[in-house]
């Protein structure tokens, strides 16, 4: 559909650099690219291509030396370059959802009340009905009021995913979602991923060294060296474990 081809998310420009002299380190390098909107996008890289950097500037976590971010939702375009703590902490409750390899719940909250928090924080209503299926969709029904510690990994990054989606953010970013789970487990989250995607019309923006978990993605950016390597669609993990170690030679 023609949605997916309008960017949620531009980058334009990107340069990054930490230290100075000889042990000066580039991880992004005038980097542009657009990132379509209800679409799923995983990025890959080497060790040290500049993905988690490249996640870290887009979702306003950290600023580019020089260059811009825009951000497109139904507030409009939001440029996250030069804007303020304060206004960026407002553009991540408004617009942005996270999904972390560490899932980031708050232990003393159940499960509800960690899927609301963000929602709650920003001061906004929840959609009722949307939230509602969302939670039936990821099967958490009977497991609203436990604890962190009550559910197994698996549950907890279903947390973690619903509380990302039901705010109905612009992007969703997704860091290792898989990193710390088991093979079935893991594929059941890339699972909810494309949910989020092909049932909600969310974007994810995923960070990932997992070949299979990115295959499961519409497309995938290959960073080598701060640049865009390539861009591959909708690929199979054999395809992205060779253009991987194209990138990396």
């Amino acid at each position: 559909m023609t949605t997916a081809l309008i960017p949620a998310l531009r980058a334009r420009d990107l340069n990054k650099t930490y230290g100075s002299g000889d042990a000066a380190v580039h991880p992004l390098r005038s980097l542009n690219i657009d990132f379509p909107a209800a679409r799923f996008t995983a990025v890959m890289g080497p060790s040290g291509s500049g993905k988690s950097t490249l996640l870290h500037v887009l979702a306003g976590l950290d600023t580019a030396d020089d260059g811009e971010v825009i951000l497109s939702s139904s507030r409009g375009e939001t440029t996250l370059s030069g804007l303020n703590e304060k206004q960026l902490t407002r553009v991540r409750r408004e617009s942005i959802g996270f999904i972390f390899q560490a899932y980031n719940l708050v232990p003393a909250m159940t499960a509800e009340e960690n899927i609301l928090l963000p929602t709650n924080l920003g001061g906004n209503a929840v959609d009722k009905a949307f939230y509602a299926q969302v939670i039936e969709r990821l099967g958490l029904e009977d497991r609203l009021g436990h604890r962190p510690f009550e559910l197994s990994g698996g549950q907890q990054q279903r947390v973690a995913v619903a509380r990302a989606l039901v705010s109905k953010p612009a992007v969703i970013f997704a860091d290792e979602p898989t990193g710390n789970l088991d093979q079935a487990t893991g594929a059941e989250v890339l699972g909810l991923l494309r949910t989020a995607v092909d049932e909600f019309s969310q974007t994810v923006i995923m960070v990932t060294h997992d070949a299979n978990a990115a295959a499961q993605a519409d497309r995938t950016v290959l960073l080598a060296d701060g640049r865009v390597a390539g861009t591959l669609e909708n690929p199979t993990a054999a395809q992205l474990a060779a253009a991987l170690v194209e990138a990396g030679s």
